[in-house]
């Protein structure tokens, strides 16, 4: 990076280990600069966003587990993950940017601060002209969630927890289908209208039935949505809900974003921001950058093949050039992507500006 910055960085030190980490948790620390940190990331997603000619945008928000090993400020015991942890929400749109994040203390509930976390990325995008959709487990199963999504025409799928209620309007379904097991699971679907106590209006439900073969019982879910698709259509649409979880694992695994060590709880708030950043470079650089062939590396496989390999640097009067083994990259691969960078620039710049 310091060869890249110029020719001067080469002869010059890089700030000490101590500096870093002063500038981490004493200027970013600041308010202001923790809401642009913000502020930088939705300008990036948004301009990512605005690249793609699809209409439509997928939102996916989940909770997660940042367990601590000390005596962090913020973080508690969590009975469900039974750990001393941090709880952060996260929100992912459908091609794996995430939208941004918010640290938690441990024992909140998994819904909480939805409302201030959500209401920032939804305004961004009335400005985008996309169809907005949104999926969550059953931790967001609540009426109020409901009624800010219809209030601003967003169509929804999320899980809600079985009850006596739901159970009876599948009761038709309960009974195991006659004749010698299949290897493969029976699946019937079935939607209805239900209104649970606390809701103001009736709502659409379909529910799901599979029955696998040696299982007593079946395996029945229950999704409400507002979307007018044929019942296998809004279970595919949920189930696809799992490249979610698969987001926050690269975070946890690629990046260790639940690396949140600081005494402070405000300059774990830095750190994660800091990470959700190098989280989106690295998708960034998977979208456009690479090619069809090896599109589908993962963010470690990035790191590995692209980022943490060897180069011998020679610097010349008219030109630094990196000399790197052809190992993990070879050089045809490599040059189509430079050439994919070098465009991606263009289109950039041909991209509408953000008013931030």
């Amino acid at each position: 990076m310091r060869a890249v910055i110029g020719k001067r960085a080469l002869d010059r030190t890089a700030a000490s280990s101590g500096t870093v980490s002063r500038f981490e948790t004493e200027i970013l620390a600041q308010d202001e600069n923790i809401d642009a940190l913000a502020t930088l990331n939705s300008a990036w997603v948004s301009k990512a966003v605005s690249l793609s000619k699809a209409k439509k945008v997928i939102l996916d928000i989940d909770s997660s587990e940042s367990p601590v090993h000390g005596s962090q400020e913020g973080s508690a015991y969590n009975g469900h993950f039974e750990s001393t942890c941090y709880h952060p929400l996260f929100c992912f749109n459908n091609y794996g940017d995430c939208e941004g994040a918010v640290l938690r203390p441990g024992n909140v509930h998994s819904a909480d601060g939805w409302r201030r976390f959500l209401s920032p990325i939804v305004d961004r995008y009335k400005d985008l002209d996309k169809k907005l959709y949104l999926r969550g487990d059953a931790a967001f199963a609540s009426p109020d969630i409901y009624e800010y999504l219809e209030d601003n025409s967003i169509l929804y799928a999320i899980r809600l927890k079985a009850n006596n209620n739901l159970y009876r309007e599948i009761d038709h379904l309960m009974t195991r289908p006659v004749g010698r097991p299949s290897r493969k699971p029976k699946v019937f679907f079935h939607n209805f209208s239900y209104r649970a106590a606390s809701w103001d209006m009736p709502r659409r439900v379909v529910a799901k039935v599979e029955w696998h073969q040696g299982e007593l019982f079946p395996r029945i879910g229950f999704i409400v949505t507002n979307m007018s698709s044929s019942p296998e259509a809004v279970v595919h649409f949920y189930d696809r809900r799992g490249t979610c979880e698969q987001n926050i694992k690269e975070g946890k695994y690629a990046l260790t974003w639940t690396r949140l060590s600081c005494t402070k709880y405000v300059s774990n708030r830095v750190r994660l921001a800091l990470f959700v950043l190098a989280y989106n470079l690295g998708n960034f650089m998977r979208r456009f950058a690479l090619p069809s062939e090896v599109s589908h590396w993962s963010l470690s496989s990035i790191q590995l093949k692209l980022i943490k390999i060897g180069a011998k640097i020679v610097s010349q009067s008219r030109m630094t050039v990196f000399q790197m083994a052809e190992v993990a990259v070879p050089e045809k691969l490599f040059r189509s992507m430079l050439a994919r960078i070098h465009r991606l620039g263009r289109a950039c710049a041909r991209a509408p500006a953000l008013s931030l």
